[in-house]
């Protein structure tokens, strides 16, 4: 099941709160996860624990973790949807480059650092 919050929903922190300042994400994923109140979290929920999230502002992807491939996959082709496949250059995370492959964004080579890779997607591109 995925769920839309943002920091200010009740239960966000219930649900995010571990991922925050946590060393585990932040090894996996070469990122720091920020609580910023200007994000819409999508999270997949599966027994009650969070096993993948992403968060967006406007329609540029900014945190990006899963512990599940398959619940990532999810929850990309769900903000591909809401934002009618226009996703803005968001810089992410290179954990996650096959992902992002088998989603069909754009991917431009990396520029920044090795960790840390540009996708995107055009409106009207239904790859």
């Amino acid at each position: 099941m995925i769920l839309k919050l943002t920091n200010k929903d009740e239960n966000f922190y219930q649900y995010m709160g571990r991922f925050f300042a946590s060393r585990t994400v932040q090894r996996q994923t070469n990122d720091r996860i920020f609580d910023d109140n200007n994000k819409i979290w999508y999270l997949y929920i599966e027994n009650d624990v969070v096993t993948a999230f992403t968060s967006v502002t406007r329609n540029v992807i900014k945190n990006i973790y899963s512990t599940k491939e398959e619940h990532l996959v999810e929850i990309l082709k769900e903000i591909k949807h809401e934002n009618k496949n226009e996703i803005a250059k968001s810089i992410v995370t290179t954990a996650y480059l096959e992902i992002y492959e088998k989603c069909k964004f754009e991917i431009e080579p990396r520029q920044f650092s090795k960790n840390f890779v540009t996708i995107y997607m055009k409106k009207g591109d239904q790859k």
